[in-house]
């Protein structure tokens, strides 16, 4: 039987003021408050409530997902029954497949990894990891790669954490060979069977493997940005087609695609999904299944390695041209103006990575003092993010050193604070659309300016001066708002209360 594995990728970009925690207004998001609850309502309320005739269905508890850290946190505060039914969602897979839930993590503030340094990447796993615990109660067998975004890094990271396969596009394979066997097979034109998951092996040579499905393009394309959702019949169809084409020697039929799709950017996609999954399938031959039940039942008899990507930087799904989309301008955009160009990309990035460093030094030098292991401290201030009932003291008591004073607890959480935004300030929708005056890369710098100000707090050099003529060579296509330290200064430091409070007294004493 046809085994069929559709898999939505569920995310939003933090939308939080970094000084408030609230989401303030996005008119662009009208008639709703904010894009989160507009995609809310459209997309994954509507997949939690789907219908099919007179009956409500889940469409969580059909499909493979993940769900980005930041969205599942906002939502377990701003729709908790729709948070909670994608996580019975799982539950309910979990009991119905082998053990295997239909849910699997994310990359913490979804960030390019291969574009992230050694210390950063592992973070953002990690933090992925456990905020997937704690929501799913679970330990994950997967972690979605934002933009699927690989190199062989980033699966060293993934095999040593324990994770036991991996979701890519087709583009992303370079070559495979039977386990055992001598001869490797090129198919670095994309031309990789996708019907079969494949076994990559650590670089070290120890044997250690993780799992590859490479999805389906074709059939990812056709429903993300061909309409193959006007019809569930016709969509099981093209599923059935695929099945039978040529050059597939396995029984799956695996599609990722972002879950927004069903309902958000195509509206009724939600209620297409629950119809195609519920009847269609079923009627048509292909048995619903997850990723992990899958590899129970047919493991990889395959080899794969993956592309290098220009100068070995990595590969992705949504850049032609590795991971450039989120260095320079290569090209890709999401539209923009005749002659507009994405030429402040480099600097954008140049600037966070001076920043990130500088703070990074910073933290180090300090966090000695105070910390046992300053980076060990880093990777699991997660759990104090994820448990705010869990003192801190019960926190500093694991990872701090004997007899800290009230103002070392107070400093050294200030310093994990800090660490946090330059994790933040990495969320690759700052570089995916046309221009550095977008609410994305904003948002971005709003976090920058976040660590710009806790080092100024924590009496660190400030950083700012040289930040800012790094990102004034950020052109902005709109000539009217100058360069990314002329946006800094008009549309970034203003969201900050303080700032503000500032500049009211200031305006006071000038009165």
């Amino acid at each position: 039987m046809n085994q069929l594995i559709i898999h939505g990728h569920f995310y939003q970009p933090p939308r939080e003021n970094p000084w408030t925690g609230v989401v303030e207004a996005e008119p662009s998001a009208l008639p709703f408050h904010d894009w989160n609850e507009r995609i809310t309502a459209e997309c994954y309320a509507a997949n939690a409530h789907a219908r099919v005739h007179s009956a409500q269905v889940n469409n969580y508890a059909k499909i493979s997902f993940n769900f980005g850290p930041t969205l599942l946190s906002w939502m377990e505060a701003q729709h908790p029954e729709t948070y909670e039914l994608i996580r019975e969602a799982d539950r309910k897979s979990v009991r119905e497949r082998g053990g295997h839930g239909n849910a699997i993590a994310q990359a913490y503030g979804h960030a390019i990894l291969p574009l992230c340094n050694e210390r950063d990447r592992l973070t953002q796993v990690l933090w992925g990891v456990a905020d997937f615990r704690y929501r799913f109660g679970r330990e994950p067998e997967s972690l979605w790669l934002p933009e699927t975004g690989c190199d062989d890094a980033t699966l060293s990271v993934l095999i040593e954490q324990g994770l036991r396969y991996v979701i890519l596009a087709p583009s992303q394979a370079e070559r495979c060979r039977s386990l055992g066997g001598e001869a490797w097979h090129s198919v670095a034109d994309g031309s990789i069977d996708v019907s079969r998951a494949y076994r990559y092996f650590h670089r070290d040579g120890s044997e250690r493997s993780i799992a590859i499905f490479f999805y389906d393009g074709p059939l990812a394309q056709a429903i993300a940005f061909e309409k193959a959702l006007g019809s569930s019949e016709a969509l099981v169809q093209m599923f059935k087609h695929a099945s039978e084409g040529p050059g597939r020697t396995g029984p799956l039929i695996n599609i990722a695609i972002d879950g927004e799709t069903y309902g958000h950017h195509f509206k009724f996609g939600d209620l297409c999904l629950a119809h195609a999954v519920e009847v269609e399938a079923p009627r048509a031959g292909f048995q619903l299944t997850n990723y992990g039940e899958y590899l129970d039942r047919y493991p990889p008899e395959f080899e794969v390695e993956i592309k290098k990507g220009a100068d070995g930087e990595g590969t992705a799904c949504s850049c032609a041209h590795g991971v450039s989309r989120w260095i320079r301008d290569c090209g890709c955009h999401t539209g923009g103006d005749s002659g507009w160009n994405q030429k402040w990309r480099g600097p954008l990035r140049e600037a966070l990575n001076f920043l990130r460093d500088e703070a990074a030094r910073e933290f180090e030098r300090a966090g000695s003092a105070l910390f046992l292991d300053v980076w060990d401290a880093r990777n699991a201030y997660v759990q104090l993010l994820l448990n705010r009932g869990e003192a801190r003291d019960e926190f500093l008591s694991r990872h701090g050193k004997d007899r800290l004073s009230p103002d070392e607890k107070v400093r050294s959480v200030t310093l994990l604070e800090m660490q946090r935004a330059a994790i933040l300030m990495f969320t690759s929708c700052g570089w995916f659309f046309n221009d550095i005056s977008g609410i994305e890369p904003i948002q971005v710098l709003k976090y920058a300016c976040r660590v710009i100000e806790l080092m100024d707090q924590l009496r660190m050099p400030s950083p700012r001066e040289r930040f800012l003529e790094i990102l004034a060579e950020a052109k902005s296509n709109r000539r009217e708002l100058g360069n990314g330290a002329d946006i800094y200064r008009r549309l970034v430091e203003p969201t900050n209360p303080d700032f503000l409070a500032r500049a009211e007294e200031l305006a006071g004493e000038l009165a």
